[in-house]
């Protein structure tokens, strides 16, 4: 059945509006038929602003650019050693609500923080992955004919500068934290293929098929 079925990408350190781009065209052009996918990457740096953020949480970005996005959700930052998890998936199809979406990749994100002995939670009232209230991984996602895209962006081994420079999801006080601050060895590599094997079981994929390019 499609329905079990998904594409799993690895693509690598890629510009951000490129990838919004690629996914906004397959989430326009899919339909009934078309394959789920999975893509795992990295991005240069860049803040991103979601489609009813504030400006005002934008404090001082410098050189690094801004780019108005359609997700949900207000400023955050994107840059090497956070791994980035875009979920192109048919909610319809797979009988899921967005919540229900949301609290799946939370769910995946726990259970690998849990494999390298970090106790992490989340929050009804503000989506994403929580360690010793410091956030650690956001989730913001848009819905397109029933189907979702953008994703989640765990922060694994990074700069964690730029987040100072914006209060991080809207929030004045909320400080930022990655899993090398808690774990000895950290491998990206590692991560992503752990992080995948857990979206593919929440998600009830049975059939997963590997590329490491952008679709066509």
């Amino acid at each position: 059945m499609i329905a079990s079925q998904v594409i799993v990408r690895h693509l690598g350190l890629q510009d951000y509006q490129t990838c919004w781009r690629a996914m906004q065209q397959f989430s326009q052009q899919r339909d009934a038929h078309t394959i789920d996918e999975i893509w795992l990457l990295e991005h240069s740096p860049v803040f991103t602003q979601g489609q009813n953020g504030k400006a005002e949480h934008l404090l001082n970005p410098g050189n690094i650019p801004c780019v108005q996005t359609d997700r949900g959700g207000q400023v955050t930052y994107h840059g090497p050693g956070q791994l980035v998890a875009y979920t192109l998936v048919d909610l319809k199809r797979k009988k899921i609500n967005i919540r229900e979406m949301v609290t799946i990749l939370e769910k995946s994100v726990i259970g690998l923080l849990a494999d390298y002995q970090i106790e992490a939670f989340a929050k009804n009232d503000a989506p994403g992955v929580y360690v010793d209230n410091q956030k650690i991984c956001s989730v913001g996602l848009r819905i397109r004919k029933g189907c979702s895209y953008h994703g989640l962006a765990l922060n694994v081994a990074m700069d964690l500068e730029p987040f100072s420079r914006i209060n991080p999801c809207g929030f004045t006080q909320l400080h930022m934290a990655q899993m090398a601050d808690f774990a000895k060895s950290v491998e990206m590599k590692t991560v992503e293929i752990q992080l995948v094997d857990y979206l593919v079981k929440n998600l009830r994929y049975n059939n997963s098929l590997i590329k490491t390019e952008m679709p066509d």
